[in-house]
C-alpha cells in the first residue's frame, strides 16, 4: 500500500476516532439550571431533593427578589452545592436569563408572577420546570399556552416548559393506578381532603396565597385534582359545587363540597377543608369487582397507604414513601439532557410534566369555584 494511502486511512481512524470521543463527551455533558425563588419550598425541598440526585446536573445559580433571601437561601445550597452562585434584583435576573451557559431554570415563585417570567426564561432560549399552579385561572392558562405556542414556533430547537407537580410522580399514587383495572367497572370515586392550613403551617402566612381568587383552594388543590385525573385515567367534565367561608383565618372560600362527572360516565365527590384538626387525603374508588384506596399515612416516614378490597372480601395494603418531588425532578433534568442529545422529533418529552396537565388541573378547581358562586350551578370544566 502506498506510503501516501497508509497516512490517508490513518488519519481517518483519528479523525472517527475524534468524533466519538466528542459525541461521548456531549453525552456525558450535564445540564446546567438556576433556581429562580428561595423561599421554604426552595430551601426545604428543592435544595434537598436536588442534592439527592446532583450528579445529573450542575446548580450555577439561586436568585431571588432580595439579596437576603438570595443569601440565606445559597447559603443552604452550598453545603451541596459549593460553587452556587448567588444573584438577586432585576440585575441578577436578567443575568441568569441572558446567561447562555444556563441549560433550564426552576421557576419557584408566587402565582402571580411565574407566568409572565416563566415566558422571558423561554424567549432566553431556555427550558423552564415551573411550580404549581399553573396559573392562577384558566383566562391566564390561554394567553400562556398561546405564548408558548408562540416562541416555540420561533425556536431553533424544542423548549420544554413543565409544571411541577409532584403527584403524578408519588409511588403510591402510580401503584394505585396499575391495580385500578383489577377492580372493574367504577361506579364511584371520593376524594376526601381535610387540609392542616393552620398557624403552625409555615405556608398558613404566605401572602400571595391570600392575595388571588380562591387561593388555597387552588394551591393546595391541585395537587388532589392531579391525583384524581391520573388514578382514574380520564378527565372530569362537568362539576355542581357548594362552596363555604367558616375559619376567618383564612381567605375565602375555605371549604368546598362538589359533585364531579368523568368522561367515562362516572360521577364522584370531592370534598376539600382547607384547615381541619384531623387532616386527611384520601382518593377511593368502587369498583363492580372490588374497592382501591390510597390514603396519606405515617408508618415511621410520611408516604401513602394503598389498599385493595377485593370481591373475596380480603385486604391487601402496601406502604409507599414520599418521593414525588426528587422523581420529578430526575425527570425534568432527564428531559432537558434528552432534548439536547435528540433534537427535533425524536425527543419526547415527560407527559406528566407538561404544562396542558397543570392547565387542566386548574381548570377543574376554577369550575368549583365558580359553581359554588352560582349556588351549585352545573359548570362545564374548560378543555385544554
Amino acid at each position: 500500500m502506498p506510503i501516501r494511502l497508509i497516512r490517508y486511512c490513518r488519519e481517518g481512524v483519528r479523525r472517527k476516532k475524534k468524533k466519538k470521543q466528542k459525541k461521548q463527551v456531549m453525552a456525558t455533558k450535564v445540564p446546567q439550571i438556576a433556581i429562580l425563588g428561595a423561599g421554604i419550598f426552595v430551601k426545604n425541598q428543592y435544595i434537598p431533593r436536588l442534592s439527592e440526585i446532583s450528579h445529573l446536573f450542575h446548580l450555577k445559580a439561586i436568585w431571588s427578589r432580595s439579596q437576603e433571601s438570595a443569601t440565606a437561601a445559597v447559603e443552604i445550597a452550598r453545603k451541596h452545592f459549593p460553587g452556587v452562585e448567588c444573584k438577586w434584583g432585576d440585575s441578577g435576573l436578567e443575568d441568569i436569563i441572558q446567561d447562555g451557559s444556563i441549560d433550564a431554570v426552576a421557576v419557584v415563585l408566587a402565582v402571580q408572577n411565574q407566568v409572565d417570567i416563566s415566558l422571558r426564561v423561554l424567549k432566553a432560549g431556555k427550558h423552564v420546570l415551573q411550580e404549581k399552579p399553573a396559573a392562577s385561572c384558566t383566562s391566564e392558562l390561554e394567553t400562556a399556552l398561546s405564548s408558548y405556542r408562540s416562541i416555540s414556533a420561533d425556536a431553533p430547537s424544542q423548549l420544554i416548559w413543565s409544571v411541577a407537580e409532584n403527584y403524578r410522580f408519588e409511588s403510591g399514587l402510580l401503584e394505585f393506578k396499575k391495580l385500578i383495572g383489577g377492580i372493574g367497572k367504577m361506579m364511584s370515586v371520593q376524594v376526601i381532603i381535610e387540609g392542616s392550613m393552620n398557624s403552625s403551617n409555615p405556608y398558613f402566612s404566605s401572602n400571595w396565597r391570600r392575595n388571588f381568587n380562591g387561593g388555597f383552594i387552588i394551591d393546595m388543590g391541585v395537587h388532589y385534582i392531579a391525583g384524581l385525573r391520573m388514578l382514574v385515567g380520564c378527565e372530569v367534565v362537568s362539576v355542581s359545587a357548594m362552596t363555604s367561608h367558616v375559619d376567618l383565618t383564612l381567605p375565602p372560600p375555605d371549604n368546598i363540597s362538589s359533585v364531579f362527572h368523568l368522561e367515562n360516565g362516572c360521577s364522584g365527590v370531592f370534598v376539600m377543608v382547607v384547615s381541619s384538626r384531623t387532616p386527611k387525603t384520601l382518593w377511593r374508588v368502587v369498583g363492580l369487582n372490588g374497592t382501591l384506596q390510597v390514603e396519606r399515612s405515617f408508618q415511621g416516614e410520611h408516604g401513602y397507604l394503598v389498599s385493595l378490597y377485593g370481591a373475596d372480601g380480603q385486604n391487601q395494603s402496601s406502604f409507599f414513601p414520599f418521593s414525588g418531588v426528587t422523581e420529578e425532578l430526575k425527570a425534568f433534568i432527564n428531559d432537558v439532557s434528552e432534548n439536547t442529545l435528540k433534537k427535533g422529533s425524536q425527543f419526547v418529552a415527560e407527559p406528566r410534566l407538561s404544562f396542558v396537565e397543570g392547565a387542566r388541573d386548574v381548570a377543574v378547581l376554577e369550575a368549583m369555584l365558580e359553581s359554588g358562586a352560582k349556588q351549585g350551578e352545573l359548570v362545564q370544566v374548560k378543555k385544554f
